[in-house]
């Protein structure tokens, strides 16, 4: 979540990015060190998934038009739905976002069941 929240931060660099400008964002968002191997790693996954691709004959990224959907589109999921619907569990949360979040965990728990995967405590 932190990687795609700094590749929104980038969208207005039109010179593009390096693995170390865009290592900085991401462990500033992190709020914890993020390792040159672990952005490498990550900017090669970005690259064969089509959502950034390279400048030629230079060590700097663009987003490519699906990456920068791609990177608001999670980006505004994660501040809008999740931080909002993750919050409802809590006991101070207004009683229809905590009744709002019990179909949502019905069907993941559904989803992991179905799928074989351990169910959160």
């Amino acid at each position: 979540m932190a990687l795609t929240g700094a590749l929104c931060h980038t969208l207005l660099a039109a010179t593009g990015f390096t693995n170390k400008s865009l290592r900085a964002l991401t462990a500033g968002l992190l709020g914890s060190d993020y390792q040159p191997n672990q952005m490498t790693y990550d900017l090669r996954r970005l690259r064969l998934n089509g959502l950034i691709r390279r400048l030629p004959r230079s060590n700097r990224y663009m987003l490519i038009d699906d990456g920068i959907r791609i990177a608001v589109f999670y980006t505004k999921i994660y501040n809008r739905l999740l931080v909002p619907l993750t919050a409802a569990d809590q006991p101070q949360a207004p009683p229809d976002m905590r009744a709002a979040l019990a179909p949502i965990t019905r069907h993941v728990d559904e989803y992991a069941r179905r799928g074989r995967l351990p169910l959160a405590a």
